[in-house]
C-alpha cells in the first residue's frame, strides 16, 4: 500500500503563511456548585441532588433548566448537553414547581432518543420509573398516532416501505408506466408534498409527467382509503386535520399539556411545527431545543426558518445559548467554528471547548478514491494493532452513498468488521448502474433471463411483454442470442428494429473489451442519452447525480483487465455484503461504522474519518446548480436564492461531519475525484485562510447572500493575489526545493519520482502557483 503523509492543514506541505490552526477557547470550569447558593437560591436543593448524581450544569444550562413560564428558544451547539438539559428541566418542573407529570409533553424525533430520555428521567432526583412513565415522552409520530386512536381512528399502519413500493409498482403497471419511475423516489416526493401540507388534489398537472405523477398519487391515496390504511405521513397529516376540524379535541390537548418541550427543533417540518404551535397556542409554555447550524434535512421538509424566526412567532420568547462543547477536543471544536461561521443565515454563536487537543485534525491528499480506501484500511489497522482504539471506536463518513463504494469493497476484501448504515443493496445494484452491468453479463451469459429483463427499459420495451415473447419464441426455436426474438414484437417500427440489432451487436463486442472500455462504449452508444432524454428520470434525479454514479462505476472498472474478472468481483462483493448485512443489527459488536453524514447526526465517535472532502462532492455539485430543485425541496426559498440556501446547507453538513469526532479527526481530499482534478473543499480552505468561503463560491450565491457576506470577505479578497493550488511532486531537499506539476491521473498513480535536479525521492503534495 502507498504510504501517505498526514498534514496539519488541508493544503498539504509548504509554507503555512496565515494558515493558523483554528482552536476553540477553553470554557471556564464553573458549574452549579460554584454559583447556585444554598443560602440565596431556594432551588439549591435540586442542583445539590443533581451534583450528587454527577450532573454538574454550567450557567446557560442552569438558566434553561430554571425556565418556567412562556416560550424559550434553547440554541444547543454540537455536544453541548441538550439531552441533559431537557431531562433536568422536566425534573425541575416536577420537583421545584410541583407541576403534575400528566401536564408535561416532551417531543423528540427518534424512538431511540425517546427511550433514552425515559431512562434518564427515571434516574432524576425525586423520580422513579413509575412516575417517569406517566410523563408523555414521545416521537411526533407516536404522539399523533395516540391522539388519532383516542379519537376513533383505527386504520392499520403501513409500516413496511417495501410493501408501499409494491403498491406503487402495481399502480404504474395498471397505467402502463412500469419501469418509468422509481417507486422509492415517488414515495419520497409524495412525502415532501404532504409534510408541506400540500394536498394531492392541488398538485400541478401542466406537463405529461406532472399529470402522470398526480394520477399515481391519487390512486395510491384512494387505495389506502379502500384498504383502511394509513402510512407514516398520514399519521401527522390526519392529526393536524383533526386539530383543525375538531376544536374540542384541540382544547383538550391544550388543557392537558401545559408545558411542552421539543427536541431537535431544527428538523421540524411544516406539519409538525403547525401541530405544536396549535397545542401551545393558549399557554405558550413552549421550550424548543435545537441547533440551526445542524439543519441538514431540507429534502425531508425541515425548515430552518422555524428556529431562525422563532422570536417573530413568539415575541416574548427568551433565548439561552448552550455554547460549551463537552464532546470534542479544542482543535475539532475550533475547526467546526471556523467552518460554520461563514454561513449567513444562522444564529451567531461560537462554541467553547472543555478538552485540550492532543493532536489536531489531520489531512491527507491521496491520489484517488481507491488510493484513499487503501490508505484508510492501512491506517485503521495500524491504530487497532497499536491498541490506540478498537474497531467500534471508528466511524467513516461520506457525503453520498456512492462515495462508499471503494471503502466497502476494501473492507470486504480485507475481512475487516464493519456495519454499513446504508441500505443492503450493492453499489452495482443501484437502478442506474444495474442496466450497464446487465449488458456486460449478457456479453458472457446470453441466456441470463434477469440480465435480459434489465436491458429492456433502455430499448423502450416493457419488461412483461418483452420477456413473454422471448420465452414463447425460445420454446419454439432457440436462438444463439434470445434477444433477437424481440424483432417479432408487432408494434416495433423499422428504426426500432435497427436499434435492437445494433444493441445486440454492441453486446457481442463487449466481451473482447476491457471493462472500462465496455462501460464507456455503452454510455457513448445509448445509455447517457437514454438517461438524459428521459424526462421522468430527470424529474427525480439531477443529471449531475446520475453522472457521478456512472463515473464511480468507471473508477471501479478500470482496475480490471477483463469484463469477466469485473463481473466475478461484483458477484463476490454482493455475496459478502449480503452476509455482512445480516449481522448489521448486532450494534454492540466491535465494528467500524460506515454512514453518510446525514445518518451520523446525533452520534459521536472517538475516531472519525471524513472521505472525499473535495469540491464537487463537498459542496456537492448539485448544490451549485440548485435552481433545478422543486420548491418543496427547499421550502420557503425563491428559485433565485436556492443555490445560496443549498450551499449553506452543504456547509452545515461539513460542520456536522467534523463535530462527530471526539478525539481524532482525519479528513481526506483526493487529488483526483472520479478521474478529474479536485481541489480541497472550500469549507476546509475557508477555515484556514481567514477569508470567507463564499468569495470562492462566486456565482453559486444569490445576490442577498453575497451582499451579507461581502463585509466579511472584502479585505481578504482585495489583498489576495490571483493564484491556484495544484497537485505536485515536491523535492524534500532544502538545498534543492524543486517541484513538478502532477498533470494527469496516470502520473498521480506513480508511487515515486526522482528529482530531476538532485536525484532525491520526491513526494506528493501541492504547490501554490
Amino acid at each position: 500500500m502507498t504510504k501517505h503523509t498526514l498534514y496539519s492543514t488541508p493544503f498539504g506541505p509548504g509554507p503555512s503563511g496565515n494558515r493558523s490552526i483554528p482552536y476553540a477557547r477553553l470554557a471556564p470550569l464553573t458549574t452549579s456548585r460554584d454559583f447556585v447558593s444554598d443560602i440565596e437560591d431556594d432551588d439549591a436543593y435540586f442542583f445539590r441532588d443533581l451534583e450528587a448524581q454527577g450532573i454538574h450544569l454550567n450557567r446557560p444550562q442552569v438558566q434553561a433548566v430554571r425556565h418556567f413560564k412562556g416560550p424559550l428558544l434553547t440554541l444547543a451547539g454540537a455536544g453541548s448537553g441538550k439531552t441533559t438539559v431537557l431531562v433536568c428541566r422536566v425534573a425541575y418542573l416536577l420537583a421545584v414547581h410541583r407541576v403534575h407529570p400528566g401536564h408535561l409533553l416532551l417531543i423528540t424525533f427518534s424512538k431511540k432518543a425517546a427511550e433514552e430520555m425515559r431512562d434518564r428521567l427515571a434516574l432524576m432526583p425525586g423520580l422513579d420509573s413509575g412516575l417517569s412513565n406517566t410523563i408523555q415522552v414521545r416521537t411526533f409520530h407516536a404522539f399523533c398516532l395516540r391522539t388519532l386512536r383516542m379519537n376513533g381512528f383505527d386504520q392499520d399502519i403501513l409500516s413496511d416501505g417495501r410493501y408501499q413500493q409494491i403498491v406503487i409498482k402495481r399502480i404504474m403497471l395498471s397505467m402502463g408506466l412500469q419501469d418509468t419511475y422509481q417507486p422509492e423516489v415517488l414515495m419520497s416526493l409524495l412525502s415532501s408534498y404532504k409534510m408541506q401540507l400540500i394536498e394531492v388534489d392541488d398538485l400541478p398537472e401542466k406537463t405529461d409527467e406532472e399529470q402522470e405523477l398526480k394520477q399515481i398519487f391519487m390512486q395510491y391515496e384512494q387505495w389506502k382509503i379502500e384498504q383502511h390504511k394509513f402510512d407514516f405521513d398520514d399519521i401527522l397529516v390526519k392529526a393536524y386535520q383533526l386539530l383543525q376540524e375538531q376544536p374540542d379535541v384541540l382544547r383538550s390537548l391544550q388543557r392537558k399539556f401545559a408545558y411542552i418541550s421539543v427536541d431537535e427543533f431544527q428538523d421540524t417540518n411544516t406539519v409538525q411545527y403547525e401541530i405544536i404551535k396549535m397545542i401551545a397556542q393558549h399557554h405558550q409554555n413552549l421550550m424548543v431545543v435545537g441547533d440551526d447550524d445542524q439543519t441538514i434535512y431540507s429534502f425531508n421538509g425541515a425548515r430552518n426558518e422555524f428556529i431562525l424566526q422563532f422570536h417573530e412567532q413568539y415575541h416574548a420568547a427568551k433565548t439561552v445559548t448552550l455554547d460549551i462543547n463537552y464532546r470534542s477536543s479544542s482543535s475539532i471544536v475550533g475547526l467546526g467554528n471556523a467552518i460554520i461561521r461563514h454561513n449567513v443565515q444562522r444564529k451567531n454563536k461560537t462554541l467553547l471547548a472543555t478538552k485540550q487537543s492532543v493532536c489536531g485534525p489531520q489531512y491527507i491528499r491521496p491520489t484517488s478514491s481507491d488510493d484513499e480506501s487503501d490508505w484508510l484500511i492501512s491506517d485503521i489497522r495500524s491504530k487497532v494493532d497499536a491498541g490506540g482504539c478498537s474497531y467500534g471506536d471508528i466511524a467513516v463518513l461520506y457525503r453520498t452513498t456512492s462515495n462508499s463504494r471503494a471503502i466497502i469493497e476494501q473492507l470486504i476484501l480485507h475481512n475487516l468488521p464493519f456495519v454499513d448504515y446504508g441500505n443492503s443493496d450493492s453499489f452495482y445494484d443501484q437502478w442506474m448502474v444495474k442496466p450497464i452491468i446487465d449488458h456486460l453479463r449478457l456479453a458472457y451469459e446470453r441466456r441470463n433471463i434477469e440480465a435480459m429483463e434489465g436491458v429492456l427499459p433502455s430499448l423502450y420495451i416493457g419488461r412483461e411483454q418483452g420477456m413473454r415473447i422471448i420465452q414463447e419464441q425460445e420454446a419454439v426455436q432457440a436462438k444463439k442470442w434470445p434477444l433477437i426474438h424481440l424483432l417479432g414484437l408487432p408494434q416495433l417500427k423499422d428504426f426500432q428494429k435497427e436499434k435492437l440489432k445494433n444493441r445486440i451487436r454492441l453486446i457481442k463486442s463487449l466481451a473482447d473489451m476491457k471493462p472500462l472500455e465496455a462501460i464507456q462504449a455503452i454510455r457513448k452508444d445509448f445509455y447517457d442519452a437514454f438517461l438524459e432524454t428521459n424526462k421522468r428520470s430527470k424529474l427525480t434525479h439531477h443529471r449531475e447525480m446520475l453522472r457521478e454514479t456512472l463515473d464511480e462505476l468507471e473508477s471501479s472498472a478500470k482496475r480490471f483487465d477483463s469484463v469477466e474478472q469485473f463481473l466475478y468481483f461484483i458477484h463476490e462483493v454482493a455475496e459478502k455484503r449480503t452476509e455482512l448485512f445480516v449481522s448489521r443489527r448486532d450494534h454492540a459488536a466491535d465494528k467500524i461504522a460506515l454512514m453518510t453524514i446525514h445518518k451520523s447526526k446525533g452520534l459521536e465517535f472517538p475516531v472519525v474519518y471524513l472521505l472525499c472532502a473535495v469540491e464537487g462532492n463537498m459542496p456537492h455539485s448539485s448544490a451549485l446548480e440548485a435552481s433545478h430543485l422543486d420548491d418543496v425541496q427547499i421550502a420557503g426559498v425563491s428559485k433565485r436564492d436556492k443555490e445560496g440556501a443549498a450551499l449553506e446547507e452543504e456547509r452545515r453538513l461539513a460542520y456536522v461531519a467534523v463535530t462527530r469526532a471526539k478525539a481524532e479527526l482525519l479528513i481526506s481530499s483526493p487529488l483526483f475525484f472520479r478521474g478529474k482534478k479536485a481541489e480541497p473543499s472550500r469549507f476546509l480552505v475557508s477555515a484556514f485562510s481567514g477569508a470567507d468561503s463564499v468569495a470562492a463560491a462566486g456565482r453559486a450565491l444569490p445576490a442577498a447572500v453575497k451582499a451579507a457576506a461581502a463585509g466579511k470577505a472584502a479585505a481578504a479578497v482585495k489583498s489576495r493575489p490571483a493564484s491556484e493550488r495544484v497537485a505536485a511532486w515536491l523535492c524534500p531537499s532544502e538545498r534543492c526545493n524543486a517541484w513538478a506539476r502532477i498533470s494527469s491521473p496516470q502520473e498521480a498513480q506513480r508511487a515515486a519520482k526522482a528529482c530531476p535536479l538532485c536525484g532525491a525521492a520526491m513526494h506528493k503534495g501541492s504547490k501554490q502557483i
